[in-house]
């Protein structure tokens, strides 16, 4: 398990913009997150300008010009979603290419005819989870909560045995595995091997979902007991879709990227050899823009073209779903801006100054700086790309598998105590009709259990590769 070592300090960024004080820094990281809080929570300003603005307040409070402070800014917004940006964009079409078909009705409805009462909490986790690979967390809420409603309302089951599996499933793919934003980001940030990141992520996420979805639920249902908001129960119109994409077609299609990129990790540890044939194919067939290319591509067909999409429709399709992502790209890339902030005014430095003589793991280290900053601004894709900028000086002498595993300490950092300053919470508490209170007993602590199991196995898993 790698720790903090005096060697590390040399990985630190180089020439910080300002020459500020450990005190006057931690007053400046205090005080911009403190503004982003603010903006967000009180104010009600998007977050892309409360990042933007925070991060400004930043370099302004640590001393720094205010002219490095915009080129810090502009930096590394520029490079996070250069590179992120296309990877987004091509999982959001993939994504509505999923729900438009039908396909995603095609996975739900042929598992759950499937399983009976008591697997019913499983095989909702297992929907999630399938469902969650290609799709932003707010999209597969929207997808899989009236299915969840309708399940408990027919099937006469407790809302938290059915709810709590379907937002693990969701949560826990959002926070660990790629080609989620924010897991890439922080891949891009610490500079871990996607492949490998992916294959252990896969590994963490599994017993995760489980004692966070299916495990917890049951406490969860003790806790609150609440029924099915009917207003909210959907009356499933008659579709309008010629027919529907075939269940292993459509399954293949979301698993393609993900194979892709597991076979380029496998390669890559197997031959191991840059100048080798094998080896560059699976470089170039592995690499997450062409893997979800693929994807996106094999789909038109076995997923558009499969429920009778004409040449219109699916353009229409494609176009629409790069629509809703432009606040997402804006916000990923000012987290990153804020990121390349904190790095440059010299935070970094001043965190590894602090914590050089501390025995504590650097994994834990990385989990705990995620914790906070998702604690403050309520985003899990902010925490992540933030605590990926602050830590990736760490994983200058880490192995490949280690520098994964911190990506994964971050990721799960990041999904820490969801509460009131998360749009996850208040969607959650409206879609299940709950109080403040209950959302907390529930859905917070779903996700307080998935960061902190998370952690648990990364740390274990750090001790034996």
């Amino acid at each position: 398990m790698s720790t903090l070592s005096v060697e590390m300090l040399a990985a630190a960024p180089a020439g910080p913009i300002t020459s500020a004080g450990h005190a006057q820094l931690g007053i400046a990281v205090l005080v911009g997150i403190a503004v982003i809080v603010l903006l967000i929570t009180r104010f009600k300003l998007h977050a892309f300008l409360s990042l933007t603005i925070g991060s400004l307040v930043l370099g302004a409070v640590a001393g720094a010009p205010m002219d490095k402070a915009i080129a810090s800014f502009t930096t590394g917004l520029g490079a996070t979603v250069s590179g992120v940006g296309v990877l987004i964009a091509l999982g959001a079409i993939l994504g509505k290419l999923l729900a438009d078909s039908g396909g995603a009705d095609q996975i739900v409805d042929t598992i759950l005819a499937k399983a009976g009462p008591r697997s019913m909490p499983w095989a909702i986790v297992l929907i999630a989870g399938v469902i969650g690979l290609p799709l932003f967390f707010e999209v597969g809420i929207v997808l899989l909560i009236p299915v969840v409603l309708l399940v408990a309302k027919r099937g006469n089951h407790s809302l938290m045995r059915i709810g709590i599996p379907a937002l693990a499933g969701l949560s826990v793919m959002h926070g660990l595995v790629p080609p989620h934003p924010g897991p890439l980001a922080a891949i891009d940030a610490i500079g871990a091997n996607l492949g490998v990141t992916l294959a252990l992520g896969v590994l963490v996420a599994v017993p995760t979902a489980v004692i966070a979805g299916p495990l917890f639920s049951r406490v969860a249902a003790r806790w609150v007991d609440v029924t099915p908001p009917e207003k909210l129960i959907p009356q499933r119109p008659s579709a309008d879709l010629e027919r529907r994409p075939g269940f292993a077609a459509t399954v293949a299609t979301v698993m393609l990227p993900v194979v892709l990129m597991l076979a380029k990790a496998l390669v890559d540890i197997v031959v191991d050899d840059p100048k080798d044939h094998v080896q560059r194919v699976a470089d170039v067939i592995g690499s997450p823009l062409i893997a979800l290319l693929a994807a996106v591509l094999v789909g038109l067909f076995t997923l558009g073209r499969a429920a009778g999409f004409g040449r219109d429709r699916l353009a229409g399709t494609v176009e629409k779903s790069l629509v809703p992502i432009a606040g997402i790209l804006l916000i990923v890339g000012a987290g990153g801006g804020f990121k390349q902030t904190l790095i440059d005014v010299g935070v970094g430095r001043m965190i590894l100054d602090f914590s050089k003589d501390w025995s504590v793991s650097a994994l834990l280290l990385a989990w705990l700086i995620a914790v906070a900053i998702r604690l403050a601004t309520g985003s899990a894709t902010v925490a992540t790309i933030s605590a990926a900028g602050l830590v990736a000086p760490l994983a200058a002498d880490m192995s490949t598998t280690h520098a994964a595993l911190l990506v994964l300490a971050v990721g799960g950092g990041s999904l820490f105590f969801s509460h009131v300053n998360d749009a996850g919470f208040w969607m959650v508490k409206e879609y299940f009709g709950m109080d403040v209170g209950q959302t907390i007993k529930t859905w917070s602590l779903m996700e307080t259990v998935i960061s902190v199991v998370s952690l648990v196995l990364v740390l274990l898993l750090s001790l034996v590769l």
